[in-house]
Order: C-alpha cells, then sequence, then structure tokens
C-alpha cells in the first residue's frame, strides 16, 4: 500500500500518526473518510488485532462504506471484525452483552420515537392530566434533552431550574411522568433510543469492571463527525479511551448544524483542553467544490465566530459562479429551478440524478413539487414517512416484538386488539389497574387472568385474553425452530392479517397489504445480507434491532434517476453535481427561531455552508418577494446571508423586475369593504398529491424475478441486483438450494448471495 500516492501531505500525515490523542479538522469535501479507512488499513496491516479497534459513524450506510473500503486493503474476514457503526449500534451491542449486569435481559426492546410518544400518552391520561399541557410530543421531547444530557430523575430533583422552568411551563407533574416513564421500560424490559447512551453510561459509571473490559479492548478508538456528539456519547468516549488514550476525532466545526438533537459543538473546540498533547491536522484542500463554491462558502463562515481556524481551497477549475436568482412569490421561485433543471439538463445531457433541491423546512416543499411535475421532471422527497413507520408494518413489527419479549407492553397494547379480537379499551383499562396492583406486566396478568379478574372482567372476555396468550406463546415457540422471514409468514396467516385489510375494500387497504407483502420480502433479504457476515445474526432479535436502528438515509434504495428534494439537514454528508438552495430569506433561512441568540444564528449560518459545499459543479441559491404561509401571502425579504457572500463569488439574477403574468385587477381597489384576494396565487400552486415510492411491489410480482437458481451464472458475468445494483460474478459455489453467488457490486461492496432469494439478471 503507497500511501504517498493515495494520500496528499496532510491526510498522509493525519494517517500515519504515531499514537496518541489526535483531531482531525475536515473540511467539506477534504477527503475524511478516506483518511480513517486508511489510518484503519494502516493499524490492522501493522499488526493490530481488528477486534481492538473501535470505530463510530453517524450513520449505518457511513460505517458499511468504510467497512467495504478497509476490506479490500486488508481482506473481508479481518474488516468484518472491526467493531464499526454507529454510537447506538455499537453500544447496543455491549448493552446485550452485559444486560444483565442493569437487571435486563439481553433481549431487551428498543423503543422507537413513536413507541415513546404513546408510551407518555398512556401515562398522561393514566395521571388524568391535561394532553393539551401535557403534550405528549413535547413531553417525549424533554424526556430526550433529560437523557442526553445525563439528567436523570435524581439528578432532576437537585436542579432547581429545571424545576422552576416545568412550573412556568405550567407542567409541574413532568418529573413524575418522567419516572413513571421509566418504571415502565424498565418493567417492559425495553429501553428507548436515548437510553442506549444513557445506560452505556451507566453501566461503565456503576461497574468499573466492565469499564476496565472495555478500555483494555479498544486499543484505538476513531470517532466521525465528533461535532455532531452530545455530551452523553461524549463521555462514553473519554471514559473508554481514557486507558491507551489513543483517541482520534475527526470532525468540522463549521458543519455543526444538529444543536436540535443536542449535539454540543463545544467537544470538537475543547477537544484540545481535554487533551493537551493532542496532535491536530487540518484536511484543507476540498477535492468536491469549484474554486467558486468553495470560495462563496469561506467568505459566508468566516462571519461565524465561534469556529477553529481554517481556510478550505481547491485545486479545482474556477467554476461557474454561484447564481443568486430573486423571484416574485415562491411559485415562480419554483417554477425558475424547474424550468433551469430542464435546460440544464438537455444542454449538457446530464441525468436528473445529478441535480438536488435543498431546502429549510419540509413544508417548502408544496410549490417546488408542483413545479416538478409541470416540467414532467421525477424526483423523490427524503425525509417523509419512511418504510418502517407505516402503520401496517408498525402492526406487524409489534407482534414479532411481543414474540420477543412478551413484557413489551407498547408492542402489546398496539395489536391485541387488531385484527379486532373483541378486547376493548375499557378491557385494558381494567388489566392495566390489575398489573399496577400486583406488580406485573400486563402479558403476565393476562397469563393469570382467571385468577387475578374473577370478579372483574366476565368470562367470554377471560378467554379471548387467554386465547391471546396462548397464540402469542406458540409463536415463541415457532421462533425458536424457523427464521424471522417463515416466522412472519405464518403469523399474518394465522392473525388473518391480510383479510381485515381486504374487507375493507380502499386504495389504501390494497396499499397496505402490498407494503406488508414487501415486508416480507425485506426480512428474505434481511437473512440473504446476514449470511455473509462474519458476526451475522439472521435471528428475530437481529431483524427487529436492525429495524430499530434505521434511518432514513442508511435505507436501502433504488437508484433510480430522479431529482432529489430533501431538507439541509438531510443532505449533510451527500454530495451533487448541480445544488439549489431555495428559500433564502429572512425568518425562513435563517429560522425566525434563531434571532434571539448568536449561538443559533452561527448554527443557521453553517447550515447554508453545508447546503452550498454539497455542490459540486454549480450552487444556485433562490428567494422569493412573497410566500405562502399558513394559507396566507407574506412578504419577505432576502436572506442577510447572501449579504455576508463575497460579491467576486456571486452571478445575481432579479426576476423580480418581471411582470408576474398573474397581476390582477382586485390590487387596484381600494375599497374598504372589499378585501385582496389571494385566490389567482393559490390557483398558481396546488398541493402536492401523496406520491406512492414505485419500488414497492406486491409479493406475488417481486416473486417472478426473486430466485436466480436455476440463472447460468460463471465468473466473471456482469449482473444487475434491483437492491445492490450492478456487479461482477467473482465465485458460484454450493448446489440445488444451497446455490450462492459472490458478487462485488459496482458501488455497495461485495455480497454473497443465496441464489433462491437473490434478484439477479444477467447483463451484457
Amino acid at each position: 500500500m503507497n500511501l504517498d500516492k493515495l494520500l496528499n501531505p496532510e491526510q498522509l500525515a493525519a494517517v500515519m500518526h504515531p499514537g496518541g490523542p489526535m483531531m482531525i479538522i475536515a473540511g467539506a469535501g477534504s477527503g475524511k473518510t478516506r483518511v480513517l479507512t486508511y489510518r484503519i488499513a494502516k493499524l490492522l496491516l501493522d499488526g493490530e488485532d481488528a477486534f481492538r479497534i473501535l470505530a463510530l459513524t453517524f450513520t449505518n450506510k457511513a460505517a458499511r462504506e468504510m467497512k467495504e473500503r478497509i476490506a479490500q486493503v486488508v481482506g473481508e474476514s479481518e474488516a468484518q471484525n472491526i467493531w464499526m457503526g454507529t454510537f447506538h449500534s455499537v453500544f447496543a451491542k455491549i448493552l446485550r452483552r452485559e444486560a444483565d449486569r442493569l437487571g435486563y435481559p439481553s433481549s431487551f426492546t428498543i423503543y422507537d420515537q413513536e413507541d415513546s410518544q404513546k408510551l407518555i400518552r398512556n401515562i398522561i391520561k393514566e395521571m388524568n392530566l391535561d394532553p393539551e399541557i401535557y403534550k405528549p410530543k413535547q413531553i417525549a421531547s424533554r424526556i430526550s434533552i433529560m437523557k442526553n444530557s445525563l439528567i436523570t430523575p435524581r439528578v432532576y430533583r437537585k436542579t432547581i431550574e429545571l424545576m422552576e422552568q416545568d412550573m412556568l411551563a405550567k407542567r409541574p407533574e413532568f418529573l413524575q411522568i418522567y419516572i413513571n416513564y421509566n418504571d415502565r421500560l424498565f418493567r417492559a424490559s425495553a429501553m428507548d433510543f436515548d437510553d442506549l447512551l444513557l445506560k452505556t453510561n451507566e453501566l461503565l459509571a456503576k461497574h468499573p469492571d466492565v469499564l476496565m473490559k472495555y478500555q483494555r479492548q479498544f486499543k484505538h478508538i476513531l470517532v466521525d463527525e465528533y461535532q455532531d456528539t452530545n455530551h452523553s456519547q461524549y463521555l462514553i468516549v473519554r471514559a473508554l479511551g481514557d486507558y491507551y488514550r489513543n483517541i482520534a476525532v475527526v470532525g468540522d466545526d463549521s458543519q455543526s448544524i444538529y444543536s436540535f438533537r443536542g449535539a454540543n459543538i463545544q467537544n470538537i473546540l475543547n477537544f484540545q483542553k481535554d487533551y493537551p498533547d493532542a496532535a491536530v491536522y487540518k484536511l484543507e484542500q476540498n477535492y468536491r467544490s469549484t474554486k467558486n463554491i468553495v470560495g462563496a462558502g469561506n467568505s459566508l463562515i468566516k462571519h461565524n465566530r465561534i469556529r477553529l481556524e481554517k481556510t478550505l481551497w481547491t485545486g479545482n477549475e474556477e467554476g461557474e459562479k454561484v447564481s443568486v436568482v430573486g423571484a416574485y412569490s415562491d411559485s415562480d421561485e419554483a417554477r425558475s429551478i424547474a424550468e433551469d433543471i430542464a435546460e440544464t439538463r438537455q444542454r449538457y445531457h446530464l441525468h436528473y440524478k445529478d441535480f438536488a433541491i435543498l431546502y429549510r423546512t419540509n413544508s417548502q416543499s408544496r410549490a417546488l413539487e408542483s413545479a416538478l411535475r409541470t416540467y414532467n421532471i421525477p424526483y423523490r422527497i427524503y425525509g417523509g414517512l419512511s418504510f418502517y413507520q407505516r402503520k401496517e408494518i408498525k402492526d406487524v413489527l409489534a407482534y414479532l416484538r411481543l414474540i420477543v419479549n412478551e413484557k413489551d407492553e407498547e408492542a402489546l397494547r398496539r395489536i391485541i386488539n387488531f385484527p379486532s379480537r373483541k378486547i376493548g379499551q375499557v378491557t385494558m383499562d381494567k388489566l392495566n389497574v390489575l398489573a399496577g396492583r400486583h406488580r406485573l406486566s400486563l402479558f403476565e396478568t393476562i397469563e393469570k387472568i382467571d385468577e387475578l379478574g374473577a370478579g372483574i372482567l366476565n368470562g367470554p372476555t377471560r378467554l379471548r385474553l387467554k386465547n391471546f396468550a396462548v397464540k402469542i406463546r406458540s409463536f415463541q415457540v415457532l421462533s425458536a425452530k424457523v427464521n424471522v422471514y417463515e416466522l412472519t409468514k405464518e403469523l399474518i396467516k394465522s392473525v388473518k392479517l391480510l383479510e381485515e385489510y381486504r374487507k375493507e375494500g380502499t386504495q389504501e387497504a390494497a396499499n397496505r397489504i402490498e407494503n406488508i407483502e414487501e415486508l416480507i420480502n425485506a426480512m428474505a433479504e434481511f437473512i440473504e445480507d446476514q449470511t455473509q457476515l462474519a458476526d451475522g445474526d439472521p435471528s428475530l432479535t437481529g431483524f427487529l434491532q436492525h429495524v430499530a436502528l434505521l434511518t432514513d438515509l442508511d435505507q436501502d434504495k433504488d437508484n433510480q434517476n430522479v431529482v432529489t428534494l430533501m431538507t439541509v439537514h438531510m443532505s449533510k454528508g451527500l454530495e451533487f453535481p448541480y445544488v439549489y438552495v431555495s428559500g433564502l430569506e429572512e425568518n425562513l433561512f435563517p429560522s425566525a427561531l434563531s434571532m434571539t441568540s448568536r449561538e443559533d444564528l452561527e448554527e443557521e449560518r453553517r447550515l447554508l455552508y453545508v447546503a452550498i459545499t454539497r455542490a459540486k459543479k454549480r450552487c444556485t441559491l433562490t428567494y422569493a418577494r412573497m410566500r405562502y404561509r399558513w394559507g396566507s401571502l407574506y412578504d419577505t425579504e432576502p436572506s442577510r446571508f447572501i449579504d455576508e457572500i463575497d460579491e467576486k463569488f456571486l452571478d445575481r439574477k432579479d426576476l423580480i423586475s418581471k411582470t408576474p403574468d398573474y397581476l390582477h385587477a382586485d390590487i387596484f381597489d381600494d375599497s374598504p369593504s372589499r378585501p385582496a384576494s389571494t385566490s389567482s396565487f393559490k390557483a398558481k400552486s396546488g398541493f402536492s398529491k401523496t406520491i406512492r415510492p414505485k419500488n414497492f411491489k406486491p409479493l406475488s410480482e417481486a416473486k417472478k424475478s426473486t430466485s436466480s437458481i436455476d440463472l447460468k451464472l460463471s465468473e466473471g458475468d456482469r449482473v444487475r441486483h434491483a437492491k445492490f445494483g450492478k456487479g461482477t460474478v467473482m465465485e458460484i459455489s454450493g448446489k440445488g438450494d444451497n446455490r450462492q453467488a459472490k458478487v462485488r457490486f459496482d458501488h455497495t461492496g461485495t455480497k454473497t448471495l443465496i441464489l433462491r432469494f437473490a434478484k439477479l439478471e444477467i447483463i451484457k
């Protein structure tokens, strides 16, 4: 491995760091993933044990990509042994190993955001509190902030400021909700997402032997996107790295944009205070963007006072100046973007996937969607309701969660009467009282219902409850014999879930059936994926953890040729040749909520910096002089950030001087009895329709292309997979149903596929 030819001098210095703490300040597009990859690869080539390397990322996608790159240098088997993944996935793995130390079973359930909010909603109801004051979503958010700041109920009691905040907000019972919530989680053998960090801190703090065990195991710790770590993550990293002190953090303070999630920019700003002997390496050469785009980003971010000193530069071409386009209204703004995409694509023979439109808030997509449809431009919105958050999918997963962990109360509540078993809310309320009185889980109470519920519930109701418990127990037995794919098929058949939707006879019900069938496909693919991994876990528990830890961008999506629409927050880590940043207006970007403090305003500026530096060839900033908000038109003014960018990098194109084609006579009527109409504006911008993802298809249709067992494959064949894309067959092995193909895919790495599940076709 000739690193001198693979890396620039600054990258090489970081990779060759001899040991001890180091911070890599990596500007946008400067190759930080490349540095991390080769740093780990070098450690392995130097004889370091892969099991002693801990690499923490912020998405599963980033971890997969890094592992694949490392595997190309040191081999797949060695790369698989690295402890690499997101904070939550790695610490969930540790917690499952050490769960008994905290009083949990190793099969504890992980609650997602919706599960947590449902539990909180039930607690608020049981405490007879006003849900308009104690709003479940707000309470859940506050509990999340508490946990990520390591403010347990015990700490809360001692913090007068927090108690005063809740008193002023007229929610004096917040602490009791917090206590009850934690108690119910524990009784359900469940943790929420924030607990994966909080409980890891608790584990390391309460059990010095466990801390020592993992301190000794992880000789090298590498943390990606360090500027996005919160206080809880920061403490875990410090604790684990305290023995060897071989801790390497990589990040860019100028791209710290997640304070609303608890990210603390001070973690990276104060790294040298925590480690006075730390070496600092600056990656300032941008390989992504043109000189004008890099210059525009630099001139903007220099207005931030809170930042580490660095100046990004690039050896790329000068490129086009950053366009600033002012439009009359939000619909005109959207139309100008759609028109420019259509013309640019045709002029330069580009693909739709070369374009991305970024915005500050999701509500901005309405006018953009309308314009793109007008120009027949295909697009996809990232950040909407993800597949695993849909009701029908959550229903099936709730059954599976209950099979794994019968104490999971939220799962039980979700499906005990779906499909209908004539077990209503009155029955559930009585069960809840019995469970609380006897300190039992709901499932334990149901199993003892004849003993505990006589005189409280009638005979037929008790029988229905017992039958439900027997069904769940029977599936627990079955789960030990079959995989999650076969188990779920039998489960859906047994509870007659599809029949329930067919009875509805609506298009929505038909879509739900297709989504459930697609879930079955996903399970088959999950099993297929896990068979190739050294530490693969194809079990039901493994699948549920896989789903719980997924994020929107982590989910594999077909590589369709579409324009990408997303919020700037979601765009971080991505890049596109042509980027449009819309809505550059005061009170929108920067957000009205950021005007109260310098810290918040500087984060908004960092957010625009991230948006600009996503672009490789051209960046266009747009704004409107009028915009719809909550159904009414408001005058706006251009964002202050536009004027902070050095004019030499800008090309202003003002469309506002053009007479709008929807001028109407009402504006000349001064009669006080006749208010001005905005109907003509509204006619220009209809609300977008829900777009059903094209990649979701019925299982019956998917099966036509699922089995490749009879495909005449040879080494060297070029193939296409519905999920992994195009690749080259490296090896064929096995016979019959066990026939497998090892394929190196162009963009998703090497996979070993079971041909009876694979979706392969031979291409030229």
